[in-house]
């Protein structure tokens, strides 16, 4: 069976109409002759959006009973027997009520369904539900969408359409009434519809649109085998080989990219495929931090060619331009192998090059020493080859004239060249060559003890040894240092692997992560310093004691006072690294290196954490502020309307009220005060409980006197009883405190039902962590509550179900947990079996060993 055709009308934000783009494309294929059927649509009460519905045929609703009200959802099995040409989903990211037979949660599921099975669809959706974009339209509007959809679900579409509206012709509408009651217009326009609000939100549509765009002309390339690059906007590949003249070029990329609108750029660093070659990990992070900074991106890639690699990341990104620096090389070297430039805009085709010169340029001979990989005594080693082994196999050979000749001579002369290569490298061969081709001509080639040859082919013979010694040479020599260099890039990538699985796995560990630094160095000991202060924040082993810097005190933790590190790096937030144990070779500063990144990462992320902790709380103090604040506009001033009514009656002697209306003003009243009273108690805990200012004074009590004393004192619920077995353990809490806690959580289920189903028991039982606890269960056959809100109704101002909106302020069950939390006990919320809900109050037991 082919799958439906998905359609997407995209908005940035509720009311720029897409609902009714959709009901006009689905009228206009219905003219058509299609069978079109509106499976669900949300007017929201909007005439136009209701008149647009027109004759199209309405698929009825399901109506689905949730938290005791009547929820219409789509009828997904009606419309798959309906089998319609196309059908119309508004709001794809909705959440389904209920349970479902399927276990479709969410809207979407439903829309794949009917995709399955060969219906098209038509649907909505706004920017704000994508789920790449939650956490960015969280910190624009600072209000987080619990509905969201996967981005796939609608990048798969056949067609996303955005229907799109300036922000002030949406305030414009939203004044007028045309998206929300009157009743709600200005809180919307100075909350959630403020104009900078709705501006950025239709950047992120209008940006996110154009990605889909260009991955689509990018599927269209590749279906149609199109290699060559269709600059339909302004990019700027920067090729960076990690020299100091990288950030010069990245700024020049910038510079080139912002000319035009919509110009991106992204620096590329291309690294050998052989790996022996490379900057370290911390200098392309650097740059990585640059080229984001500077508004670009960045990406390393591994290719065998340099050019080759860089034009294929400008094609494959459908680059306009590249930028490579002027070669660093000298101008004989450039001519004897061209440099990656010449090879670039030679391969180029189509895309524009651009050689920017630098500072750096053709200096690379005065600035640039050989990096040597032998060591001296090698070195050393090799010379005394060349030159007493060449001597002293002349004189051997000299001596011994009638066991050879020429041929096993320069043989054997070579083999000095060879042996000299292994043991020195390239110059100790090259001159063990010279050496050898002077002895064969003086002692061996006629005429023997001078240096003419009298034979032309003899004079060839001598070139050509010089020649091949020399090749021989440079090819043993570089195979030693490719082997050598090959040796140490396995291990510093064995050690590199076990620095990137301890990121993954250490966490916090400090001293963990000193130890592998310190083993993997081959140190006897590690310290991570405060470079402001010398002191050590962690150590391991025998840790380095010696001063930070010149101006810094010695350290005061460490084994010696007196021992100075052979290591020392800065990893930022002004820390140094430092060990101690032997002088490191130039070969493992890119492990030292990289260890200082990590300990980077590391202190990072601590940072990190501590401001999302910090964040949080200020998020929470905020939020507790407006909801205080809205808890006195509206919540409060009920009971005090209330009282003011009453007493203003009562006081008003125009009035002769009977003693039945006088006894009812005055109920009014005291009930308005009481309710006043747990009001403003609720209040002041919530803040004392969020500034940790509440302490338990613990006793041991007994659980079921204490509630049936509670019980007695709150109105309506003194018919209630306590049940409880006679062995029940007196418990450890602050009965104080306990009381309010018993108190609220009653309150809370007779606010849902009445006594007569409300069922208060305590029990006892052994936990396998925790030991003997006792439990008190209240339970209620209420509405109850749906199993992904059981968490929460603790959380502050939350009024789950259909509670009047004057009825408290939601605080009652949050104080209740907060209160259990502070007496070390527990506050959990279970569905009643039937329908209700139970609230179970758990408290540590006193048995006869802990008295």
């Amino acid at each position: 069976m082919e799958r439906g055709a998905l359609r997407v009308y995209l908005g940035a934000a509720p009311g720029v109409g897409k609902t009714y783009a959709m009901l006009a494309e689905g009228l206009r294929r219905a003219e058509r002759g299609t069978d079109v059927v509106i499976a669900f649509v949300e007017t929201h009460g909007r005439a136009r959006t209701e008149a647009a519905i027109g004759g199209l045929e309405v698929v009825p609703r399901r109506q689905i009973d949730h938290a005791g009200l009547a929820v219409g959802e789509l009828d997904l099995p009606a419309v798959l027997a309906r089998r319609p040409d196309v059908a119309l989903v508004d709001e794809l990211a909705h959440t389904n009520a209920g349970d479902r037979p399927d276990g479709h949660a969410k809207r979407w599921q439903d829309v794949e369904a009917l995709l399955a099975a060969g219906i098209d669809v038509i649907t909505t959706v706004n920017i704000q539900h994508l789920e790449s974009l939650n956490d960015v339209v969280a910190s624009i509007t600072g209000i987080r969408q619990r509905e969201t959809v996967p981005d796939e679900v609608v990048r798969a579409a056949a067609t996303i359409e955005l229907v799109d509206m300036s922000p002030q012709a949406l305030r414009r509408r939203m004044a007028h009434g045309n998206v929300y009651a009157p009743d709600k217009v200005d809180a919307a326009l100075a909350n959630y519809f403020r104009e900078g609000n709705l501006g950025a939100l239709r950047e992120l549509a209008l940006l996110w649109l154009a990605d889909r765009v260009d991955a689509g002309l990018e599927r269209y390339r590749g279906q149609h085998r199109i290699a060559g690059s269709w600059p339909t906007r302004e990019r700027v590949v920067v090729g960076v080989s990690g020299g100091p003249e990288s950030l010069a070029l990245m700024r020049r990329a910038a510079r080139i990219a912002s000319r035009t609108a919509g110009g991106e750029w992204l620096a590329v660093y291309v690294s050998r495929r052989d790996g022996l070659t490379g900057v370290p990990p911390d200098a392309l992070e650097r740059w990585r931090v640059a080229a984001v900074e500077m508004g670009g991106g960045f990406q390393a890639v591994v290719a065998h060619d340099s050019a080759d690699g860089l034009l294929d990341v400008a094609r494959g990104v459908n680059a306009s331009q590249v930028l490579i620096g002027a070669s660093r090389r000298g101008r004989l070297s450039t001519v004897l192998r061209p440099g990656v430039g010449e090879e670039v805009i030679a391969r180029s085709g189509e895309i524009d090059v651009h050689v920017v010169t630098h500072d750096y340029a053709r200096r690379s001979g005065q600035e640039r020493a050989r990096r040597r990989t032998l060591s001296r005594a090698r070195l050393v080693a090799g010379y005394l080859v060349a030159v007493l082994g060449t001597a002293l196999l002349a004189l051997g050979l000299y001596l011994t004239p009638d066991l050879h000749g020429l041929p096993t001579e320069s043989l054997l002369m070579l083999t000095m060249v060879v042996g000299a290569a292994l043991v020195g490298g390239l110059w100790p061969a090259v001159l063990a060559a010279l050496l050898a081709s002077v002895a064969l001509n003086f002692l061996f080639v006629p005429p023997t003890r001078t240096l003419t040859i009298a034979d032309p082919e003899n004079a060839f013979a001598i070139a050509v040894f010089v020649l091949v010694g020399v090749a021989v040479a440079s090819v043993v020599d570089r195979s030693a240092r490719r082997t050598a260099e090959a040796v140490r890039a396995r291990a510093e990538a064995n050690a590199l692997a076990v620095l990137a699985h301890s990121l993954l796995h250490s966490g916090d560990d400090r001293v963990e992560l000193l130890r592998q630094a310190g083993e993997v160095l081959g140190m006897t000991g590690a310290a991570l310093v405060d470079g402001g202060t010398g002191e050590a924040v962690a150590v391991w082993g025998d840790a380095p004691s010696g001063p930070a810097d010149a101006e810094t005190p010695r350290l005061r933790a460490g084994a010696a006072p007196q021992a100075a590190p052979e290591a020392r790096i800065e990893v930022g937030s002004g820390l140094l690294l430092m060990l101690r144990g032997r002088s490191l070779e130039a070969s493992d500063q890119s492990l030292l290196t990289a260890y200082a990144a990590h300990f980077a990462v590391l202190e990072e992320r601590r940072r990190a954490r501590a401001d999302a902790e910090a964040t949080q709380e200020l998020a929470e103090g905020n939020r507790t502020k407006t909801a205080l604040l809205a808890a006195v506009s509206h919540d409060l001033r009920t009971p005090l309307s209330a009282i003011k009514a009453a007493s203003s009656s009562l006081r008003n002697t125009a009035i002769a009220w009977s003693p039945e209306d006088r006894e009812e003003l005055l109920a009014t009243v005291e009930e308005s005060a009481d309710r006043l009273d747990a009001l403003v108690a609720n209040l002041l805990d919530m803040s004392r409980l969020q500034t940790g200012s509440i302490t338990s004074l613990s006793a041991e009590i007994d659980l079921a006197s204490v509630a049936e004393w509670t019980l007695r004192s709150l109105p309506g619920a003194e018919q209630i009883e306590v049940a409880a077995p006679d062995d029940l353990p007196p418990v450890t809490a602050d009965p104080g405190l306990l009381e309010r806690v018993i108190a609220n959580v009653v309150e809370n289920a007779l606010k849902h039902t009445d006594a007569a189903s409300v069922a208060v028991s305590a029990s006892g039982w052994t936990s396998a962590d925790a030991g003997p606890r006792v439990s008190l269960r209240v339970v209620d056959r209420g509405p109850g509550v749906p199993a992904e809100s059981l968490e929460r109704i603790f959380e502050p101002f939350q009024r789950v179900g259909d509670v009047p909106a004057g009825d408290g302020v939601g605080l009652g069950l949050a104080v209740a947990r907060g209160l259990m939390e502070a007496m070390g006990g527990a506050l959990t919320a279970e569905e009643t079996p039937g329908g209700g809900l139970t609230l179970v109050i758990d408290l540590p037991a006193v048995t006869g060993d802990s008295r």
